[in-house]
């Protein structure tokens, strides 16, 4: 029996993974900081095998103990502070998380003798930052333009240089936006999605909303983490770019939010300017031509598919009918 650590198993993608790695017979551990973790319950509902070891990115003691205790063939970190504006609010902070944590657990790795163990990194289309062309792939140039960015650089390199310095298997999953039933309202697609419910239950009556022709690359997280398993069997560690390849605009979330509730969403949407970001001068939009040929990973999930059980859980779980996280149904689609 395989044994896989993850890190963020309180996150979106967490969950998901520890399941789809059940499914295949894994016996699967999740790093959680502090046993009184108030989203334990909820990810042992969804993943009632998985087993916990105490530990925390920014303590490379805790982080060492972890991997002893856990002795994984492969380590999966998916923890991260994800959302981009709270990293120039705390940037230190998403530095130390982001950038040395990963660090630290590569350096755990290797203080512990486990340089056998497959590494996988959860890094972000954002290290390419202000790009220069459409599609992008894994030989965009890298420039990132935030602090998390910047800290996912870091990152991306340190796992480069460990393969090369160390020969590790560690490799960076480049991934692009995905979403799915445990998206946080923070997002804009949750955000959409909670709203339409809420309005079509007379409890809200208008959603603001930024640029409407905003295009964002959007996955569904569950057809992403099916993607970092394959990358870890692959023969040879290399980093690959993980994305739909399908543009969609905001007003498109809106339409499907909006529809699946029978309303018409230009009745009910504002557009407030404070929600405006600076537009991209090139889209961000990925090409996983890599990983289709050398994994053989597809999406099986569309955008409109995924939006429309965001609309739906939200609907059941604002009318009082569902409360767990994410329906059972949903996990088991990922095996």
């Amino acid at each position: 029996m395989k044994r896989a650590l993850i890190t963020g198993i309180t996150g979106q993608d967490g969950p998901y993974l520890a399941a789809h790695l059940i499914s295949l017979g894994y016996q699967v551990f999740g790093l959680v900081r502090g046993h009184d973790n108030p989203k334990l319950r909820g990810v042992r509902e969804i993943v009632p095998d998985i087993e916990f070891v105490g530990g925390d990115l920014l303590d490379h003691v805790s982080l060492i103990r972890a991997v002893e205790q856990a002795a994984p063939d492969e380590l999966y970190n998916l923890a991260a502070i994800s959302a981009v504006p709270i990293s120039w609010q705390q940037s230190e902070l998403v530095s130390q998380i982001n950038g040395l944590g990963v660090w630290r657990l590569l350096e755990a790795l290797r203080i512990t003798g486990r340089t056998r163990t497959r590494f996988f990194q959860a890094s972000s289309a954002e290290v390419f930052g202000d790009v220069d062309r459409c599609p992008q792939d894994e030989s965009t140039p890298i420039r990132p333009r935030n602090p998390y960015g910047i800290a996912k650089l870091y990152a991306h390199e340190v796992v480069r240089n460990y393969r090369d310095h160390f020969g590790m298997f560690a490799v960076n999953g480049i991934l692009y936006p995905h979403e799915s039933l445990r998206r946080s309202e923070e997002f804009v697609t949750r955000k959409i999605t909670r709203a339409a419910a809420r309005i079509k239950l007379g409890m809200q009556k208008e959603l603001g909303i930024g640029n409407l022709q905003a295009q964002r690359d959007w996955g569904y997280a569950p057809d992403y983490v099916r993607a970092y398993h394959l990358m870890l069997q692959h023969d040879m560690p290399e980093d690959f770019v993980i994305g739909s390849g399908v543009m969609h605009t905001i007003e498109d979330v809106l339409r499907i939010a909006f529809s699946r509730v029978g309303l018409d969403w230009c009745e009910y949407v504002k557009v407030d300017p404070r929600f405006y970001r600076k537009p991209e001068q090139f889209p961000m939009r990925s090409d996983a031509g890599k990983a289709r040929e050398k994994l053989g990973w597809e999406p099986r999930v569309t955008v409109e598919q995924m939006i429309q059980m965001m609309v739906d859980y939200d609907l059941n779980d604002l009318a009082g009918e569902g409360s767990a996280p994410v329906p059972g149904g949903l996990v088991e689609s990922i095996a």
